[in-house]
Parts: C-alpha cells; sequence; structure tokens
C-alpha cells in the first residue's frame, strides 16, 4: 500500500518561507511523478508544482512559478516544496500526491494523480 505523509507545515508570516516534504512507502518512488497541490476553505484543490520520475524535468502554476520550487530525492523517497515569499493567500492545506507515471507526460490535473498524502496546514499571517 503506497502511503505519503506531509510535514513542514505551519505558521509563517507574510513574506516569510516553509518548505514542505512529502514522504513516500510503500511503492516504488522513483516510478512516480510528483505533485504538489493546495486547497483552501470553500476552493477547489488547486495545482501547485509537479517533477517528473528523474527530477530533471518541472512543472508550475503560474502564479507560484517564481516562487515556490519542488525538488526531489529519489535516494530518500522524498518530495519537497520550498515556498518563499509567501502570502495570506497561500493560506491552505498542502498535498503531495503521485501519478503512477504511466506515461511521461508530467500532469497537473487532480485527477492523474493515485495516491494522496492527508495534507498539511499552511498559514500564512498578513
Amino acid at each position: 500500500q503506497v502511503q505519503l505523509v506531509e510535514s513542514g507545515g505551519g505558521l509563517a508570516q507574510a513574506g516569510g518561507s516553509l518548505t514542505l516534504s512529502c514522504t513516500v512507502s510503500g511503492g516504488v518512488f522513483h516510478w512516480y511523478h510528483m505533485g504538489w497541490f493546495r486547497q483552501a476553505p470553500g476552493k477547489e484543490r488547486e495545482f501547485l508544482a509537479a517533477i517528473d520520475q528523474s527530477g530533471g524535468r518541472t512543472e508550475y502554476a503560474g502564479d507560484v512559478k517564481a516562487r515556490f520550487t519542488i525538488a526531489r530525492d529519489n535516494a530518500k523517497n522524498t518530495v519537497v516544496l520550498q515556498m518563499n515569499s509567501l502570502k495570506f493567500e497561500d493560506t491552505a492545506i498542502y498535498y503531495c500526491a503521485a501519478d503512477r507515471g504511466l506515461t511521461s507526460n508530467i500532469r497537473t490535473s487532480v485527477s492523474a494523480y493515485d495516491y494522496w498524502g492527508q495534507g498539511t496546514q499552511v498559514t500564512v499571517s498578513s
């Protein structure tokens, strides 16, 4: 059974930084494209960033591209999301997700991802 566990969420001030981590167990990590999503209250879950199996290709949502960085360590079964210049509107629950990688394409839709973590709360104070 594939399990994803996020960590690193918490409270940050506007303009500050946080780093989220996601550790995957029970599967073959280097087979998966990995993604980060978030969901704010009353809103749909939205794509933030994704990285391919090798870590050589990344994809970002437009409004976070200049501020967030996704990276992975296949030796540690971990993917991270470095978030800089945080804004109040970044407040949300952040989710890590794994796409089984049946295609070579990095995908950005929620429905493309097969496994999900429980989420970690990020709160940014203005």
